[in-house]
């Protein structure tokens, strides 16, 4: 599946609703990046971090940005976080995080999968990073394509 038809298969208002929704409880930030280009040999992780420095999602004040890095060609994604959230939370978690967007994306549940894996980081960034009264919004919220 290419970057598009995996597009027309989500309800990317529903996704973003989800990050709007999440990012009114916590100072974090959190976006979904979803790539036309194939992985070619490089694992999502590592792809995932590249567009994570370069979309500046490491110059929060916090340092506690999340990003949901989907690749539809190759059927992997990676879901990486800024080290302040790294440091609260740890490997499991990202594994974690990981299995519930692995379950519903093998069911073809793309909108489900991503809104789960928001609530589920927005849970942990609310708990340990939540919303202050002089919070703004520091990353942009819609879909990211490259």
């Amino acid at each position: 599946m290419n970057a598009a038809e995996f597009l027309n298969l989500i309800d990317e208002a529903a996704v973003l609703a989800a990050v709007r929704e999440v990012e009114q409880l916590t100072s974090g930030e959190v976006r979904v990046f979803v790539s036309r280009r194939r992985l070619r040999g490089r694992m999502a992780n590592e792809r995932a971090c590249a567009e994570f420095h370069r979309l500046d999602m490491d110059t929060t004040d916090d340092r506690n940005a999340v990003l949901f890095y989907v690749v539809p060609r190759d059927r992997a994604f990676a879901v990486i976080g800024d080290e302040a959230v790294h440091r609260k939370c740890g490997q499991r978690f990202w594994d974690e995080t990981a299995k519930i967007l692995e379950g519903e994306f093998a069911e073809g549940l793309f909108t489900a999968g991503l809104v789960a894996g928001i609530r589920r980081a927005g849970d942990l960034l609310a708990e340990h990073f939540p919303r202050r009264g002089d919070d703004h919004d520091e990353l942009p919220d819609g879909l990211v394509r490259d």
